[in-house]
């Protein structure tokens, strides 16, 4: 017997930075990673092991961090989607991205994203986060290049700059 075609999905809405962005002509088993980056041009999240182990591909999906490639484009229709570029746009992250910056937390760049989307959360939701709760928020994230000392030095730093 043939395989069945992919189903296609007409159209469907994704929020995605508090705006609507319409997915037209789309597989229905696409991952929300795949929609953000090749339908809707926003390439913030990166596509690195496609198996949820990295944080390459965080966003936040109603407020809470998601591999965005174990999740299904159309599942997160009626959810507001946060991705990294949202955070910059609106200036949340600039401390963050700032911080890793001016401390060397950054070097190929690949795993950025995902942390800064990790802080941000961490941040928003327990801004005198303890070592412990920072190194546990930031579990999800894999780099290669330079090291978790310098990414957590940033993150004490946004901590300081915050509270002052």
């Amino acid at each position: 017997m043939p395989p069945e075609p992919a189903v296609i999905a007409d159209r469907y809405e994704l929020s995605v930075n508090a705006t609507m962005r319409v997915v037209e002509d789309a597989w229905i088993g696409e991952t929300l990673l795949f929609v953000l980056r090749e339908r809707l041009g926003l390439p913030g999240a990166k596509n690195a092991c496609e198996q949820g182990e990295c944080g390459s591909c965080s966003v936040l999906l109603d407020g809470v961090v998601v591999c965005a490639c174990l999740v299904l484009a159309v599942d997160a229709v009626g959810s507001e989607i946060q991705t990294v570029e949202g955070l910059s746009a609106s200036g949340d992250a600039a401390d963050i991205q700032a911080a890793l910056v001016r401390g060397g937390g950054v070097q190929c760049g690949f795993c950025t994203p995902g942390f800064v989307v990790a802080i941000y959360d961490l941040l928003r939701r327990n801004p005198d986060a303890d070592e412990m709760a920072v190194r546990e928020a930031l579990s999800g994230n894999l780099c290669r290049c330079t090291g978790y000392g310098r990414i957590l030095d940033a993150v004490r730093a946004v901590q300081r700059a915050r509270a002052s």
